[in-house]
C-alpha cells in the first residue's frame, strides 16, 4: 500500500503479513479521498478511522493534514504497527485497542469524519449499528460525514441518514450525514 498524496506522497508502507487484514486498494482509496476533497478541506480535519487495520486510511487523511486521528481496531498488532507507523511519520494518529461497537458506545469524540472499513464478511445489522450508534451519540460535528466501505453484496440504501453509495471494483462506500 502506498500514500496517494500529502507531505508522504508515495511513501509504501508494508505492513507484517501477519496481521489479519485487507487494505483498501489504491484505486478505490484515492476515488474515495477525490470525494472527500470535494467536501472537505483536509487541514485538521477531526477523523475517527474504525476497525482500522493497518492504518492506510489514517495514514493518508494524516499525510494531507488531517489530525487528530483516533484509529481504533481490536487487534493489538494492527494497533501497535499503527502507534510505530505514525509516530516514524510524525502524523497526529492515536490508536486504540477496542472492539468498535464498545468505543463508539463511550467514545468522547465529536468529529468531522468516522471511516468504518468492518470486515467485508459482517452482515447489514451490525453495518446499521455503526450508523445508528454514530447518528444516536451525535459523534459527528455539523456538515460531517459517516463513511462505510462494505461488499458489493450489501446495500445500506434504505438506513437512515443515508446520503449516497459509490462502487470501485469490490469495493464500496456508502455515505451517511
Amino acid at each position: 500500500m502506498r500514500i496517494i498524496s500529502g507531505q508522504h506522497k508515495g511513501k509504501r508502507i508494508t505492513a507484517p503479513k501477519k496481521l489479519p487484514i485487507r487494505p483498501t486498494t489504491d484505486f478505490a482509496k484515492e476515488a474515495l479521498f477525490n470525494i472527500i476533497n470535494n467536501r472537505f478541506h483536509f487541514k485538521d480535519l477531526e477523523v475517527l478511522d474504525l476497525f482500522s487495520g493497518s492504518g492506510n486510511i489514517s495514514y493518508e487523511f494524516g499525510s494531507r493534514g488531517s489530525g487528530p486521528i483516533t484509529s481504533v481496531d481490536a487487534n493489538f498488532d494492527c494497533v501497535k504497527f499503527i502507534k510505530k507507523t505514525g509516530d516514524e511519520l510524525e502524523l497526529n494518529i492515536t490508536p486504540v485497542k477496542s472492539d468498535v461497537f464498545k468505543y463508539l458506545e463511550k467514545a468522547p469524540v465529536k468529529v468531522d469524519i468516522i471511516f468504518a472499513d468492518p470486515p467485508y464478511d459482517m452482515d447489514v445489522a451490525s453495518l446499521q449499528k455503526i450508523v445508528a450508534i454514530t447518528f444516536d451519540r451525535e459523534l459527528l460535528k455539523e456538515d460531517g460525514a459517516l463513511i462505510i466501505e462494505h461488499s458489493k453484496r450489501l446495500d445500506l440504501s434504505g438506513t437512515p441518514h443515508f446520503e449516497e453509495i459509490r462502487k470501485y471494483g469490490n469495493s464500496v462506500f456508502s455515505f451517511f450525514s
